[in-house]
């Protein structure tokens, strides 16, 4: 049995805790590796060795940093599809998925790449008589990051590259159910002329997550997970006096108005909703049809899940794959039986696909789609994190409004129409964090952040982009005289700047 293990230091480092956890390959159902859980007191040497780093890296010069960023740039474009397989492997994604989550990430990296411009700070000549005023951006020292399964490439990129750009060390305690992705962007890091020990891979599970919110000397935490975990990884990293940012769930709702083209909304619902098994925190989870547009749509969008294409990894015309666990899929499939008991239309039934319910080993569940939804069902109040999509029909755009505003989570939202006046109007009503007119799936460019409202985030940062350099940084404001001595004297008054 492969067994995969953390990397401390440079260098892999084998963990001594006794406990694993199984590695599946989703499309089959059989464990391909095991991963080593590592103990607290591992997690407290590998915070060690990132602290001893972080101390010689804080030192290096902008350009040192940049020319690492720039080389680790350049391996990891050259090997998407090594890293892309290894997320179809573990996680289940089709290769053309895959392949996109590492290249948003890569994005990600080179916005870092500029960290020379981005830390630049500001200066006031003479704000006094004789007296300067600066300030300049400072790390923190050690930081971590705890990741997802669902996007075991892109989130970790989203975290390692402003973190190392900025002058941090970083921890990162990646999903035990999909690892491998996490070293391999560790040894390019390696490969690209990153010291040793700025860069280290923590495998573990909640022990190891614990130990890391606990430890005195991790300045700070990054996560992005489900909505009960964020808000305890929030509470007790706080509570340890740690920055923390925490992004957790979300039932993301794109309304889609009578005016707008129905083909293009139903192409953008298949392709938000059903993409990576509906295992995105940005996966349009419930359509709100405002008035005579539900029925066409919903014709519409049921007529192309017939042809969508579900299969493994392997098989090159599969457009959505299986889910990342048998518990998990038979969770998801638990929705959809409890939508029909309270109501709900099951107007497509992903139970019934041909490779649902594990006969050939892998975790598949066909794409459901589900009419008639209300809030109040569970279905809708509850985030399912696979591949349903549920319509709730709303009669006027100010109803439309009110479902979105009235969930609470605040992720991501859409909006479809032609009319530019009311495009305009439900971005400014809507209480989201990120929008999308026209565009289903508003994930930021990496020159903006990432961030929702609500239950989607807590805490007051939103990760990547300019405001992952202002949480890896802390801002020192350093004030400069430099007088005549024969015009010292003793003055108790406070400070005048006239």
């Amino acid at each position: 049995m492969r067994r995969i293990d953390s990397w401390v230091g440079g260098v892999p480092a084998v963990s001594g805790s006794g406990r694993t956890a199984p590695v599946y390959d989703p499309a089959t159902g059989r464990v391909q590796a095991e991963v080593a859980l590592s103990s607290a007191d591992e997690v407290a040497r590998a915070v060690t060795v990132a602290a001893e780093a972080a101390t010689q890296w804080r030192s290096s010069s902008l350009s040192t940093r940049a020319a690492v960023l720039f080389g680790f740039r350049d391996l990891l474009a050259s090997r998407v599809d090594e890293v892309a397989a290894l997320v179809t492997s573990e996680h289940g994604k089709v290769p053309d998925d895959a392949a996109g989550e590492v290249a948003r990430g890569l994005e990600n990296v080179e916005f870092a790449c500029g960290i020379p411009h981005l830390l630049k700070g500001g200066f006031s000549e003479q704000v006094s008589t004789g007296v300067d005023v600066h300030s300049v951006r400072q790390p923190l020292g050690v930081v971590a990051g705890i990741t997802p399964f669902n996007f075991p490439a892109m989130v970790p990129l989203w975290m390692l590259a402003n973190a190392i750009a900025c002058g941090n060390s970083f921890i990162l305690k990646p999903s035990e159910k999909d690892p491998s992705a996490s070293l391999l962007l560790a040894r390019l890091l390696t490969e690209s002329g990153l010291p040793d020990g700025v860069c280290n891979v923590v495998q573990g599970d909640k022990v190891a997550v614990d130990a890391l919110l606990d430890h005195p000397d991790v300045a700070a935490v990054s996560f992005v997970g489900s909505t009960p975990v964020a808000r305890s990884v929030y509470t007790r990293g706080t509570a340890a006096g740690k920055r923390v940012q925490a992004l957790g769930g979300a039932k993301n709702h794109m309304v889609v108005l009578p005016d707008a083209p129905v083909d293009l909304a139903a192409d953008a619902a298949v392709s938000a909703a059903y993409g990576s098994a509906g295992e995105r925190c940005m996966a349009v989870s419930v359509v709100v049809a405002v008035g005579e547009v539900a029925e066409p749509l919903i014709a519409a969008i049921a007529g192309r899940l017939s042809k969508l294409h579900i299969g493994p990894g392997t098989d090159p015309d599969a457009e959505m794959g299986p889910l990342i666990t048998a518990g998990h899929r038979d969770q998801v499939a638990a929705y959809v039986a409890g939508a029909e008991a309270e109501g709900a239309t099951v107007v497509v039934d992903g139970r019934r696909h041909e490779l649902a319910g594990g006969t050939d080993g892998g975790f598949f569940l066909g794409a459901s789609l589900l009419d008639g939804v209300r809030p109040g069902m569970r279905v809708y109040d509850e985030e399912i994190f696979g591949p349903v999509l549920s319509v709730v029909r709303a009669a006027t755009y100010d109803e439309a409004v009110a479902l979105v505003n009235g969930n609470p989570y605040g992720n991501g939202t859409a909006i479809f129409t032609r009319d530019g006046g009311v495009a305009r109007r439900f971005q400014f009503d809507v209480v989201c964090g990120m929008v999308g007119v026209n565009v289903p799936i508003p994930v930021p460019v990496a020159t903006y952040s990432f961030g929702g409202w609500k239950d989607s985030l807590f805490g007051d940062a939103h990760m990547y982009g300019p405001a992952g350099i202002d949480f890896y940084t802390r801002t020192k404001v350093v004030t400069t005289r430099w007088p005549d001595p024969s015009t010292s004297a003793v003055d108790l008054g406070f400070p005048r700047t006239r």
